[in-house]
């Protein structure tokens, strides 16, 4: 797994604190994003988080690219709606060579590592001979049409893809690019960081939150699992560790700060 902060609204909690002043102010947007410094925006953050003002943290934005996850992850990831996706297609892309992600428990058991590794081997085989059957028959079928040699090979293809990809796993590996914007972001870390989280896509989210925390701390200085700011909502499910996890995330949150403010003092 690999997840890489690309891009993010420039000055996010600048951007946040000027968009909620001009609510109640009687000056230029401009006007007030010039007179904010970064101490300035930063209390004004503080203070809208303290009132549970979220609709102006919807003006900053955070592009991540992610490696190296599975298509199960694909699926839980893109139930987060108010965000963009942009993914690696089975469609167009090819697999000769099946690259999966093993999930701890298989890989920590040898009998049961056996086990997936002959499952993968037999759908790469199935993958690759649906491909190549399927391939020969739309081929053949647009070559009768009249369409031009190279052109049918290039078409069958693609058609031959559509429909061998369904017999690739949900082990598959893939990449994507994902944008939420930050109030969003906030929504996914609570659900996702949490212990019950399946365990690829907390992996995902613990990430993401140490990297935006090192560009914007303040605007996520409470993100996390929903037990670090209350009560665990899970109820009888609950995994039973909140104090536990509330100290793992403030150790994060203050790595993160320490990270940006060294940054900041570097820059200056």
């Amino acid at each position: 797994m690999k997840v890489t902060l690309l891009s993010h609204t420039p000055n996010p909690e600048k951007v946040v604190a000027c968009a909620a002043k001009l609510c109640y102010a009687s000056v230029s947007a401009d006007e007030l994003y010039d007179g904010l410094t970064q101490e300035k925006s930063a209390e004004f953050v503080e203070l809208l988080a303290s009132y549970g003002h979220e609709s102006p943290i919807e003006h900053v934005s955070f592009t991540f690219t992610i490696q190296g996850v599975s298509r199960a992850l694909l699926a839980q990831i893109t139930r987060h709606r108010i965000a963009s996706f942009s993914v690696q297609s089975q469609r167009y892309v090819r697999k000769d060579k099946l690259e999966v992600i093993i999930p701890p428990e298989i890989g920590a058991c040898p009998e049961a590592k056996a086990v997936f590794e002959r499952s993968m081997a037999q759908d790469l085989e199935a993958y690759q001979e649906l491909a190549e059957i399927l391939s020969a028959r739309h081929r053949e079928a647009l070559l009768a049409q009249g369409v031009p040699e190279k052109k049918a090979a290039s078409m069958a293809e693609k058609k031959a893809l559509e429909d061998a990809r369904f017999a690739l796993p949900n082990a598959c590996d893939t990449q994507m690019v994902v944008t939420m914007n930050a109030r969003s972001l906030l929504n996914f870390f609570r659900h996702r960081c949490c212990n019950r989280a399946q365990w690829e896509i907390k992996a995902v989210a613990d990430e993401m939150l140490r990297q935006v925390c090192e560009v914007a701390p303040t605007l996520f200085a409470s993100a996390g699992p929903a037990c670090c700011k209350g009560a665990c909502p899970e109820g009888r499910m609950s995994c039973g560790q909140a104090s536990e996890m509330r100290q793992i995330y403030t150790q994060l949150h203050e790595k993160a700060r320490a990270a940006y403010t060294r940054r900041e003092g570097q820059e200056v």
